[in-house]
Protein backbone atom coordinates (compact mmCIF):
# COMPACT_ATOMS: atom_id res chain seq x y z
CA UNK A 1 0.00 0.00 0.00
CA UNK A 2 1.10 3.37 -1.38
CA UNK A 3 1.62 5.82 1.69
CA UNK A 4 2.73 9.48 1.41
CA UNK A 5 3.61 11.45 4.63
CA UNK A 6 4.40 15.00 4.91
CA UNK A 7 5.62 16.73 7.55
CA UNK A 8 7.08 20.56 7.65
CA UNK A 9 3.80 22.20 8.39
CA UNK A 10 3.42 24.89 10.80
CA UNK A 11 3.16 28.83 11.45
CA UNK A 12 5.19 31.64 9.93
CA UNK A 13 5.47 35.38 9.19
CA UNK A 14 4.89 37.17 6.06
CA UNK A 15 8.41 37.17 4.01
CA UNK A 16 9.38 33.97 6.13
CA UNK A 17 10.23 30.63 4.80
CA UNK A 18 8.77 26.94 5.42
CA UNK A 19 10.13 23.44 3.83
CA UNK A 20 7.86 20.75 3.67
CA UNK A 21 8.67 17.25 3.11
CA UNK A 22 6.86 14.08 1.89
CA UNK A 23 8.09 10.17 2.61
CA UNK A 24 6.68 8.01 0.37
CA UNK A 25 6.65 4.22 0.48
CA UNK A 26 6.15 3.62 -3.12
CA UNK A 27 7.44 0.93 -4.47
CA UNK A 28 10.07 2.13 -7.48
CA UNK A 29 9.67 6.10 -6.10
CA UNK A 30 12.16 6.40 -8.76
CA UNK A 31 8.86 6.14 -11.34
CA UNK A 32 6.63 8.28 -9.74
CA UNK A 33 6.11 11.85 -10.70
CA UNK A 34 5.11 13.96 -7.56
CA UNK A 35 3.98 17.44 -6.76
CA UNK A 36 2.12 19.63 -3.99
CA UNK A 37 -1.61 20.57 -3.71
CA UNK A 38 -3.36 22.98 -1.38
CA UNK A 39 -6.71 23.92 -0.39
CA UNK A 40 -7.64 26.88 1.49
CA UNK A 41 -10.70 27.18 3.69
CA UNK A 42 -13.98 27.28 1.38
CA UNK A 43 -12.10 26.80 -1.56
CA UNK A 44 -10.98 24.09 -4.19
CA UNK A 45 -7.79 22.02 -4.37
CA UNK A 46 -5.44 23.60 -6.11
CA UNK A 47 -2.08 22.57 -7.68
CA UNK A 48 1.06 24.18 -6.45
CA UNK A 49 4.13 22.70 -7.79
CA UNK A 50 5.11 19.12 -9.50
CA UNK A 51 8.13 17.45 -10.25
CA UNK A 52 9.10 14.93 -12.86
CA UNK A 53 10.47 11.18 -12.47
CA UNK A 54 14.14 12.02 -12.42
CA UNK A 55 13.74 15.04 -11.15
CA UNK A 56 14.63 17.27 -14.17
CA UNK A 57 11.31 18.86 -14.72
CA UNK A 58 9.87 21.21 -12.64
CA UNK A 59 6.15 22.73 -13.11
CA UNK A 60 5.12 25.40 -11.06
CA UNK A 61 1.61 27.50 -10.70
CA UNK A 62 2.16 30.98 -10.78
CA UNK A 63 0.89 32.00 -7.92
CA UNK A 64 4.05 30.64 -6.25
CA UNK A 65 6.36 30.54 -9.31
CA UNK A 66 9.97 32.13 -8.05
CA UNK A 67 9.14 31.56 -4.18
CA UNK A 68 8.33 27.89 -3.88
CA UNK A 69 10.91 24.74 -4.81
CA UNK A 70 9.89 21.66 -5.17
CA UNK A 71 12.68 18.99 -5.67
CA UNK A 72 12.65 15.21 -5.18
CA UNK A 73 15.60 12.98 -3.88
CA UNK A 74 15.28 9.44 -5.20
CA UNK A 75 18.03 7.71 -2.98
CA UNK A 76 15.95 9.10 -0.15
CA UNK A 77 12.19 8.56 -1.44
CA UNK A 78 11.15 11.92 -0.39
CA UNK A 79 9.86 14.96 -2.15
CA UNK A 80 10.70 18.33 -1.02
CA UNK A 81 8.56 22.41 -1.25
CA UNK A 82 10.96 24.63 -0.30
CA UNK A 83 8.30 27.97 0.33
CA UNK A 84 10.21 31.35 0.31
CA UNK A 85 8.57 34.53 0.99
CA UNK A 86 5.85 33.55 2.53
CA UNK A 87 1.77 35.05 2.04
CA UNK A 88 -0.77 34.93 4.21
CA UNK A 89 -2.84 33.91 0.74
CA UNK A 90 -0.48 30.85 1.15
CA UNK A 91 -1.97 29.76 3.95
CA UNK A 92 -4.20 26.25 3.46
CA UNK A 93 -3.80 22.51 3.77
CA UNK A 94 -0.89 21.21 1.12
CA UNK A 95 -0.81 17.92 0.27
CA UNK A 96 1.38 15.66 -1.43
CA UNK A 97 1.03 13.98 -4.50
CA UNK A 98 2.38 11.05 -6.57
CA UNK A 99 1.66 9.24 -10.12
CA UNK A 100 3.01 7.04 -12.18
CA UNK A 101 2.35 8.25 -15.11
CA UNK A 102 4.90 9.10 -17.57
CA UNK A 103 3.76 12.70 -18.41
CA UNK A 104 3.79 15.01 -14.98
CA UNK A 105 0.13 15.81 -14.23
CA UNK A 106 -1.19 18.96 -12.82
CA UNK A 107 -4.64 18.69 -12.19
CA UNK A 108 -5.51 16.36 -9.40
CA UNK A 109 -7.74 14.25 -10.66
CA UNK A 110 -4.73 12.51 -12.47
CA UNK A 111 -2.77 11.52 -9.25
CA UNK A 112 -3.83 8.22 -7.64
CA UNK A 113 -1.81 8.82 -4.40
CA UNK A 114 -2.10 11.11 -1.91
CA UNK A 115 -0.90 12.20 1.67
CA UNK A 116 -3.04 13.19 4.33
CA UNK A 117 -1.77 17.08 4.38
CA UNK A 118 -0.13 19.34 6.30
CA UNK A 119 -1.54 22.76 7.27
CA UNK A 120 0.95 25.78 6.47
CA UNK A 121 -0.23 28.93 7.84
CA UNK A 122 0.98 32.79 6.91
CA UNK A 123 0.24 35.44 9.86
CA UNK A 124 0.30 39.25 8.48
Amino acid sequence: QVQLVESGGGLAHTGGSLRLSCAGSLRTFSSAAMGWFRQAPGKERDFVAAISRAGGNTYYADSVKGRFTISKDNAKNTVYLQMNSLKPEDTAVYYCVADYSPVVPTLATDYDYWGQGTQVTVSS
